[in-house]
């Protein structure tokens, strides 16, 4: 599967996940960017995490200020070549690695932990 392959899966993939959500949560998800980056920046290197990340989520979460250590807008990063080699090259394996990355990404967005996510179905 090419790189412009994987890309539009994972486009379709979220905008798929964005609208099983629940209607009280569209909206805010769709004023959330998506990002899709080959793998992880030097930045993002260099701030600790692992080369094998999946997915980012950065910026402010929903209702807070935007804080002086956190000026850019919410974001989140997903990191395809990653999650292609997470899920061993298979796509649907890698259709679900992209929902669940996203999903665990929009969490962080609304600052939910990962029993937050599952109590609302979103895990």
């Amino acid at each position: 599967m090419t790189r412009s392959d994987r890309l539009l899966l994972a486009e379709k993939t979220v905008a798929a996940t964005v609208r099983r959500l629940p209607r009280e949560l569209r909206d805010f998800a769709r004023a959330v960017p998506v990002h899709y980056e080959t793998v992880p920046a030097a930045d993002v290197l260099a701030e600790g995490f692992e080369p094998d990340l999946l997915g980012l989520f950065t910026g402010n979460p929903h209702g807070s200020e935007f804080a002086g250590t956190q000026p850019a807008p919410p974001q989140i990063l997903l990191y395809l070549v990653n999650l292609w080699d997470y899920a061993g090259g298979d796509p649907a394996t890698y259709r679900e690695e992209v929902r669940l990355t996203y999903l665990h990404e929009l969490g962080h967005y609304f600052d939910w932990d990962e029993d937050e996510l599952a109590a609302r179905g979103l895990d």
